[in-house]
């Protein structure tokens, strides 16, 4: 047994590359090999997004505060909020964020493929996010 107490883990910026605004990481957990699932808990203020990216294995989001967006490549976009559990699936090319006016934070959770868990694309125009 393991357990990763609050606070134990340092929080980090979101890389410029990868992300639109200010986002906040706080990592939740990583299994040891042979598990691959990774977890953690992403804040984004008002008006920040990831990039459009994909997952080898897919991803899923919980929402646990605020309001926010997520799109998937070639269809609406969609509000979340507490509660609202998103899937991805393996390949699917989305982004997700903050609402333009409101932050949201939410616990992402996706599983290595040989080492990898994420294929960062190009960020999200301004027009993508609010059309």
């Amino acid at each position: 047994m393991e357990i990763k107490r609050a606070g134990q883990q340092p929080s980090a910026k979101g890389p410029f590359e990868w992300f639109t605004g200010t986002v906040r990481i706080d990592p939740l957990f990583q299994a040891p090999d042979p598990a691959r699932a990774v977890g953690a808990s992403v804040t984004f203020e008002p008006g920040a997004r990831t990039a459009w990216h994909t997952h080898p294995l897919g991803q899923t989001l919980v929402v646990t505060a605020g309001c926010g967006r997520a799109q998937r490549w070639g269809g609406a976009i969609e509000e979340i909020r507490p509660g609202d559990v998103i899937w991805f699936a393996p390949g699917e090319k989305h982004w997700h964020g903050a609402a333009p006016a409101t932050a949201m934070t939410h616990i992402a959770i996706q599983e290595k493929l040989d080492g990898k868990t994420v294929d960062w694309m190009e960020k999200v125009s301004e027009a993508q996010y609010q059309p």
